[in-house]
């Protein structure tokens, strides 16, 4: 199911990015770049729809990890379960904002948006945080097991494709906030698309890996 998720999240972006480049770069191709500008606007809302029914499985995810118990580390211990508690929340605060857009509910739906960028941006800070600090004890780990470098430096690939990825995403976070922010509403179409391939592809890369892992 998360293959499919991404690879719709990719295909939006991707259109992004192809619509915005060729809208800004060839008159001729403009209308073409609309069209794959409006692809990329209704995969969006089609993702948007899914995420409707994500409150459950993160739910159920964040009540398996809990207080983070399993942890060795006491600070990405507590960085996954801020993490967890900011992806928590971010959830209903999308789905108050999609329903006031559509009219379901009677709502500013402005303010709800911008808080669950918010908290989607603190998800991504979090989680570069948790990542860079694995990266340091997998760094250490390397330095006093050498018997098993293979393993440690596979999981250091891991940690920094998902550290570009949350950048990538980060940045586009940013941009959807409120302007006045660093480069709030600045970034034209082609750029946004652009940060959210490659955020896409990190995270299909890592999904395929690791199943591709898992067969074996």
């Amino acid at each position: 199911i998360r293959k499919h998720f991404l690879t719709i999240r990719t295909f939006c972006y991707g259109c992004q990015l192809m619509g915005g480049a060729l809208a800004r770069k060839d008159p001729a191709q403009a209308p073409v770049g609309r069209s794959l500008l409006t692809l990329s606007e209704q995969l969006s809302h089609c993702r948007t729809i899914l995420r409707l029914f994500d409150d459950l499985a993160m739910l159920t995810y964040s009540c398996q990890y809990g207080m983070g118990a399993k942890e060795d580390d006491f600070t990405v211990r507590w960085l996954s379960v801020l993490n967890n508690l900011a992806d928590q929340l971010y959830y209903p605060c999308e789905h108050v904002a999609w329903a006031a857009d559509t009219e379901i509910i009677r709502a500013n739906s402005q303010k709800w948006w911008a808080l669950s960028m918010a908290l989607w941006g603190a998800s991504l800070l979090l989680g570069i945080a948790r990542s860079l600090k694995i990266l340091a004890l997998l760094r250490r780990k390397l330095q006093t097991q050498p018997s098993s470098p293979e393993e440690l430096r596979a999981q250091a690939r891991a940690e920094a494709l998902t550290i570009l990825s949350n950048a990538a995403d980060l940045a586009n976070a940013i941009h959807w906030l409120p302007p006045g922010l660093l480069w709030a509403g600045k970034f034209p179409p082609w750029l946004v698309g652009l940060m959210g391939t490659i955020s896409s592809l990190a995270g299909l890369y890592q999904t395929y890996v690791k199943g591709g892992a898992g067969t074996v």
